[in-house]
């Protein structure tokens, strides 16, 4: 009885062929493991950035015409540090505004029947402004800034519920989201505030 060879078995050309194609799919996992895990440790820095140190925000409404109108994107700054005439986002019955700063703590605001706004007894100079209005004011004027708060005012002062109203009042240091620095979108406007 003689022995029958197979006549199937593979080459050796075969055989280094299927373990190329092997060694292939295995750095192909490895590699697309690593990106998927570069991936997710950037988006959660991206987040933990945009979260701790600069909120995104998009305007809503239009108390702040002509400079920032509904649908823009900006990026704000965390900071403790204002001075009048930065644009400030905080907090207010769970939603976020965004106003700009008139006055500090300790500051003396007075506003005349047409609009125009006084500091310490000093008019003040307001070029980003088109229109000039007393609005919805129902505080006593003149009024003096409570420590640790900033008195903020909307650009579109005749409709602007602000710091000139008793229910929005001045704004605490803790209530203040950020520093506004920079519009993303629309692109016309993409650039820093």
């Amino acid at each position: 009885m003689k022995r029958r060879l197979p006549t199937d078995l593979p080459k050796v050309s075969q055989i280094e062929k299927e373990l190329s194609r092997e060694r292939y799919k295995r750095q192909y996992r490895r590699t697309l493991r690593g990106t998927v895990y570069m991936l997710i440790t950037v988006a959660a820095a991206a987040i933990l950035i945009a979260t701790l140190w600069l909120p995104v925000l998009r305007i809503y409404g239009d108390s702040m015409t002509p400079t920032l109108t509904g649908g823009d994107i900006v990026v704000s700054v965390k900071t403790d540090h204002f001075t009048p005439g930065d644009i400030v986002c905080f907090y207010y019955n769970n939603k976020i505004l965004v106003k700009r700063v008139i006055a500090m703590p300790g500051d003396w605001v007075d506003i005349g029947q047409d609009g125009t706004v006084s500091i310490n007894g000093e008019p003040l100079d307001e070029p980003y402004l088109t229109e000039k209005a007393l609005g919805n004011c129902d505080i006593e004027l003149p009024y003096q800034v409570p420590e640790s708060r900033v008195f903020v005012i909307g650009d579109h002062r005749s409709v602007s519920v602000d710091s000139r109203n008793a229910a929005v009042g001045c704004i605490a240091q803790e209530q203040i989201v950020g520093k506004l620095v920079f519009r993303v979108w629309p692109m016309s406007g993409f650039g820093p505030m």
